[in-house]
């Protein structure tokens, strides 16, 4: 579309996403205007208003609101990232974040700690335990049977991925059909619900890290689409550059199921999306994603909450926008990646 063009769209994305934030901020079932939002979160109290609305506004923005809002931000842009850098070790345009089986990991890890029934924490660190643990069965897997080959570590992956899916499925089957099943069964869906302040500022230094360290990796990614051979050649150390890709993306993706369990499409979809404005070229690809992937969970977000009487898991949400979406740019995908 404008791919000659990278830094007109990854400015206006920059711009697009703090409107996106605020405009998320004021949405809900007690909705405000973007100007109280901004003045709350400045700290200019409305001179006419009396304190028991200016409590209440500090009550719904930052203890409510805010947390969720930047958890979708992060989320989006982390699942957007993982996805754009995985696509591009892969050399695959059909490539996820689940391709080593890393969310079947977390996913089977969250769900193991809410069968545990230990508290939220126990959840998290299972689900990042679960996640790292996937990743490392899946380059294990690669490597017993082909130490150089992309294709026996993406069959790795399969492995590892109906491994810890059958594993989750035992643990849905040991589970209480009352109390414990019902959890799991929501959590798996995706939600950002019971997103709190202090599980967010927990985990989102490693996301942002991950984040940006795909970011700085993105010139070396467009070294690696031009083949090993011509990588090295640049100077370039391959296995290195891309065992440091799979961990960033592992690392980002994982944390997401820790926070908000599985919500599936974002690093599938966005990158197209992304690829079609500032074209192939990983070093504005994955900024440019990580931009567009927040913005995309915010907006997935705010219809979560306002399409029905109840809230709708994010998952679902994400998957239900997602296909039409994808089915719109499926005709440009194979042009945008080949360019």
């Amino acid at each position: 579309m404008a791919e000659s063009h990278p830094f007109g769209w990854l400015l206006a994305l920059a711009l697009l996403l703090p409107v996106a934030m605020l405009l998320s901020l004021s949405y809900g079932r007690f909705p405000l205007t973007p100007g109280e939002v901004a003045a709350t979160l400045m700290g200019l109290a409305d001179p006419d208003a009396g304190p028991a609305r200016a409590g209440l506004l500090q009550s719904l923005v930052y203890e409510i609101r805010l947390p969720r809002v930047l958890a979708a931000a992060l989320i989006g842009a982390a699942l957007a990232a993982s996805g754009t850098a995985y696509q591009a070790v892969f050399v695959n345009p059909l490539v996820s974040p689940g391709i080593l089986g890393v969310l079947a990991g977390a996913s089977c890890g969250a769900a193991l700690g809410l069968l545990a029934g230990q508290g939220w924490w126990l959840v998290q660190l299972l689900s990042i335990g679960g996640g790292l643990a996937a990743m490392l069965v899946g380059i294990g897997i690669g490597r017993l049977f082909g130490v150089q080959s992309l294709v026996m570590l993406v069959l790795g992956g399969i492995f590892s991925g109906a491994l810890f899916s059958a594993l989750l499925s035992l643990v849905k089957y040991l589970a209480d059909p009352y109390e414990q099943l019902p959890a799991i069964v929501y959590w798996l869906m995706g939600s950002l619900g019971q997103v709190d302040g202090a599980t967010l500022w927990r985990l989102a230094p490693p996301m942002l890290a991950g984040i940006l360290g795909l970011a700085v990796l993105g010139r070396a990614l467009d070294a690696l689409a031009m083949g090993d051979d011509a990588a090295r050649s640049l100077g370039v150390p391959v296995r290195a550059v891309r065992g440091m890709v799979i961990g960033c993306a592992t690392v980002a993706s994982a944390l997401t199921v820790a926070i908000a369990g599985t919500i599936g499409w974002v690093g599938l979809l966005v990158p197209h999306m992304a690829r079609l404005l500032v074209g192939p070229l990983n070093r504005y690809l994955v900024p440019a994603s990580a931009l567009l992937g927040a913005v995309f969970l915010l907006a997935a977000d705010a219809l979560a909450r306002g399409l029905g009487d109840t809230e709708l898991p994010i998952g679902i949400v994400t998957e239900l926008v997602g296909l039409p979406i994808f089915l719109l740019v499926l005709r440009n995908v194979r042009r945008g990646w080949g360019s």
